[in-house]
């Protein structure tokens, strides 16, 4: 692989990720699914849990979907209104069709009225495998990790 070829992957993988973000965030699962790879693993389990206190904000988000067909409605399927930010990325291009990342994140879920509270922040990354199908880059599996949940 170039060095260009490398950085062209680096930047559909960038562009990958913020359609990911973009169709979580306006509650488009057609768009989602189109950055997901056919078998993809999400694993989303703890990813409402703050680390210090081991509190879990959003107990319904502890999920493993697999598949691309798995991702439904998301977040707005319960009514929460999400903001994502991925920034600081280290994405690696292991061959001409595999790569990892690992995004810097925050997150503001907008909750519901009637929730416990009305909105929670989220800390942490997305660890993230990428495999390019049919010309297309897509994500294979994610993972979040947080450093810190608030919620007011």
């Amino acid at each position: 692989m170039t060095e260009l070829e490398r950085l062209a992957a680096m930047d559909a993988i960038r562009q990958l990720k913020a359609r990911y973000f973009r169709g979580v965030d306006t509650g488009d699962p057609k768009l989602v699914r189109s950055a997901l790879a056919e078998d993809c693993v999400l694993d989303y389990r703890g990813c409402c849990t703050d680390p210090a206190s081991g509190r879990d904000f959003l107990p319904a988000m502890n999920v493993v979907m697999r598949g691309r067909q798995s991702y439904q409605d998301g977040l707005s399927s319960i009514g929460v209104v999400s903001v994502h930010q991925g920034h600081n990325v280290e994405i690696e291009v292991s061959g001409a069709t595999t790569a990892s990342g690992i995004w810097s994140m925050t997150d503001r879920l907008y909750m519901p009225a009637g929730s416990p509270f009305s909105l929670m922040t989220g800390y942490g990354h997305y660890h993230e495998t990428y495999e390019k199908t049919d010309g297309a880059w897509q994500i294979k599996t994610l993972r979040i990790s947080r450093i810190r949940v608030e919620a007011a």
